[in-house]
């Protein structure tokens, strides 16, 4: 019988990337029942666009492009029936950073630029209200180091380290074996309208490093669903995506993990194992 109490948050940076890393888990504990919350970081405005018919909404013309992405954010977690969401110190408290070095970084509102301690401060309320067992964000380079990746996994692990009822942290990470695997399959085809990457392009993990392994065979679809909410920012087909750089990436039927704090007792399988 499965718990009923079991809570999960995840941190994330930008919308999208909870469905691009985290899709398939959020989707599988949500459908066992368990109260699963995302929040996210910024709207993502410095964000490429896909459609060329929604250019204009860039950060270098309209630049509504946050507001736009909110409501992508909102149809993906619909598909992946997640239990709420918030946005780190309420809606557009802080923007996206851009990639490093980039104007974008000097905002006001950049979230690099806000004080460490105030923004991990805001996400320990949301864990004093909330009570997560478990905490799931990036690892200290943020996956690929994106600078709003490297803050959210910053002020994640400080807040979670001061939150009572959080006994897990866990890094989001990609499998090197299986993006091999993935990417091999995908350059095996020819349906395949985008260019596939070598393994050494992708930012990876090495597989001895992974300590849990979920299974999301059975959540997929949702998490295809959730990619193609994001419409601005990727190109989704049967069993792979792109982003603007236009290079396939596979999705795997397995989401992986790296401990980071916590009983490993089983969790090999399980975000909640043994807890």
């Amino acid at each position: 019988m499965i718990p009923a109490e079991r809570r999960l948050v995840m941190v994330h940076a930008h919308p999208d990337d909870e469905s691009i890393t985290t899709g398939g888990t959020i989707a599988r504990y949500s459908a066992e029942g368990a109260q699963v919350t995302v929040v996210t970081c910024t709207l993502g405005e410095e964000g490429e666009i896909i459609p060329p018919d929604l250019a204009q909404l860039g950060s270098w013309a309209g630049d509504q492009l946050g507001g736009y992405r909110a409501s992508e954010l909102a149809a993906a977690g619909s598909a992946l029936g997640w239990t709420s969401h918030r946005y780190l110190g309420g809606i557009a408290a802080w923007r996206d950073s851009g990639m490093a070095g980039t104007p974008a970084a000097e905002h006001p509102r950049a979230f690099v630029r806000g004080e460490l301690r105030r923004q991990s401060e805001q996400l320990l309320d949301v864990l004093k209200e909330l009570r997560p067992q478990v905490v799931v964000t990036y690892d200290a380079n943020g996956g690929y180091g994106h600078p709003d990746h490297i803050r959210a996994h910053d002020i994640t692990m400080a807040a979670a380290e001061r939150a009572e009822s959080v006994s897990r942290v866990f890094h989001t990470v990609n499998s090197a074996a299986a993006t091999a695997r993935g990417l091999a399959q995908l350059r095996a085809r020819d349906d395949v309208p985008f260019r596939v990457p070598d393994a050494g392009e992708l930012p990876t993990t090495d597989d001895e490093l992974i300590t849990t392994r979920v299974d999301i065979s059975a959540h997929r679809d949702a998490k295809l669903a959730a990619l193609r909410a994001h419409e601005t920012q990727l190109t989704v087909g049967a069993d792979w995506f792109a982003l603007s750089n236009n290079l396939a990436q596979p999705v795997p039927d397995t989401e992986f993990f790296v401990l980071a704090q916590g009983p490993r007792a089983g969790a090999d399988t399980d975000l909640f194992g043994g807890l």
